[in-house]
């Protein structure tokens, strides 16, 4: 089901025959439960049509379909596998994309490489689309670079901490590849929460006032660390862009098919001078928000557990072995490709060096200043203070 940015509808209020407002006590109607989005792959891995977005997916092979499910699941092996590094003190903190595979692989694969993408700190599936090789996202979270990879090699930005600010770093180079005259478009990503950041606002007005060939990917995860998305906005959050004077569309973020198919969609229009778009993946994140977090204290483990029936792996999965388009011999030579991954990932973390304690002074002000030296000072006597103990 295809869903349009349209305003949300309130119902007319009915009067008495005295002209007086109606009872308070009429019952509204029951609001469905299921969110209205676009979708091609049910979460029993049924193929359902669309009249709209069909068309953009019309020509994908089995090969297509068994390389998107390659990517989910590396993907995945490889976000577990930094989760996992980090408990084991290995990495300061990991943001896990766990059940979010859908939406970004689908998203990452409709980009073209002269398309330039904007992060947050949660893309490793589009990082992996892009062509940086993953151990290269691990070092900014072990605290040993700032990213640890050119952005100009991939057209993929480094990632972004400051929650939202990425959007209007993409608006602005949007806004300078229409006046070079190229065709190439750009997308940003950011989550629910990044979603009430005036940051974001202020990327909606200026992309739609100059008609910036930029798409904003928003992966509503239902959570900003530990508020609803009911917290944040009074309407599902792909309606906000009517209000700026573009297209919105909710989309299944758990249906690869279809995330690809509206991000094309997005991607294609932006390129021909159609202007910006908002799309909206209605997804789930299953784990943490960082490993720094316990969801277990703001969220039901039913609500989990739904959404694990939902998803995107088995779910393209299903649809693999209903068509005949993937036997047992691909999903083993998988398997092991994914043990390959794990293996080498642990293996590059833990060559790379400790991070430099003591570099948290530098950069800090151009010049000296007094304060700054007087606590990496106290800093470096609380350090030394170990290894006397140590020693004695």
């Amino acid at each position: 089901m295809t869903v349009e940015s349209t305003a949300a509808r309130t119902p007319r209020r009915s009067s008495t025959s005295g002209g007086k407002r109606a009872s308070a006590k009429k019952a509204a109607p029951k609001k469905s439960t299921e969110p209205e989005l676009v979708q091609l792959l049910t979460p029993e891995g049924k193929r359902v049509k669309n009249a709209e977005y069909d068309e953009y997916v019309a020509g994908i092979t089995a090969d297509d379909l068994r390389g998107l499910y390659r990517d989910m699941v590396l993907t995945r092996r490889f976000d577990a596998e930094a989760t996992s590094l980090q408990r084991q003190g290995e990495l300061g903190l990991w943001a896990s994309l766990l059940g979010q595979e859908a939406a970004q692989i689908g998203s990452g694969r409709a980009t073209r490489d002269d398309d330039y993408v904007f992060p947050t700190y949660r893309e490793h599936g589009v990082a992996w689309c892009r062509g940086v090789d993953p151990t290269n996202l691990l070092g900014m979270f072990r605290g040993v670079n700032n990213g640890g990879w050119d952005p100009n090699t991939n057209n993929f930005h480094l990632y972004t901490i400051v929650i939202g600010s990425q959007t209007l770093h993409a608006t602005g180079y949007a806004m300078g590849v229409a006046k070079d005259g190229a065709d190439s478009a750009v997308i940003a990503y950011f989550g629910d929460g990044a979603s009430s950041q005036g940051d974001v606002a202020e990327a909606f007005t200026f992309s739609a006032v100059y008609n910036a060939p930029v798409v904003f990917f928003c992966q509503n995860n239902q959570w900003a660390i530990s508020e609803p998305t009911e917290k944040q906005t009074r309407v599902p959050l792909y309606q906000r862009a009517q209000g700026y004077g573009f297209p919105g569309v909710r989309v299944d973020g758990n249906d690869v098919l279809a995330v690809l198919a509206v991000t094309k969609w997005a991607l294609e229009r932006a390129r021909t001078g159609e202007g910006p778009a908002l799309i909206e993946a209605f997804t789930y994140r299953m784990g943490a928000h960082t490993t720094s977090d316990d969801p277990s204290k703001y969220r039901n483990d039913d609500e989990r557990v739904a959404w694990e029936a939902k998803d995107p792996i088995l779910r393209l999965k299903a649809y693999l072995e209903s068509e005949g388009h993937a036997d047992e011999g691909f999903f083993a030579e998988l398997e092991a490709e994914s043990e390959a991954l794990g293996k080498r990932v642990r293996e590059v973390v833990r060559a790379m060096p400790d991070p430099d304690l003591m570099a948290i002074f530098e950069n800090a002000y151009a010049d000296g200043h007094a304060l700054v030296d007087e606590e990496r000072a106290q800093f470096a006597a609380y350090q030394a203070s170990f290894a006397d103990e140590g020693g004695k």
